[in-house]
């Protein structure tokens, strides 16, 4: 259970430095949200490109934020 709130504490924190790169303003789910799904997707970028970083180190978080910004211009694109 504490290992959710974890995720869930760092996803938002993710989530809102990516929103506030991409311009982009969201309340505490969307920015959790975000987080998660943009560190699922920038772990699996930098997996393909042969990348490998911490979860909890500075460049686990910088790849995290990236996917999250990836996922939030994809977020834009397909719905604008």
């Amino acid at each position: 259970m504490i290992i959710w709130l974890i995720w869930i504490g760092v996803g938002a924190l993710i989530g809102f430095i990516a929103s506030s790169i991409m311009g982009s303003d969201g309340g505490f789910l969307r920015n959790a949200a975000l987080g998660v799904v943009g560190s699922v997707v920038g772990g699996y970028v930098a997996k393909l490109l042969g990348i490998y970083a911490d979860y909890f180190s500075i460049g686990g978080i910088a790849i995290s934020v990236a996917g999250a910004c990836l996922v939030i211009y994809l977020v834009r694109k397909l719905f604008k």
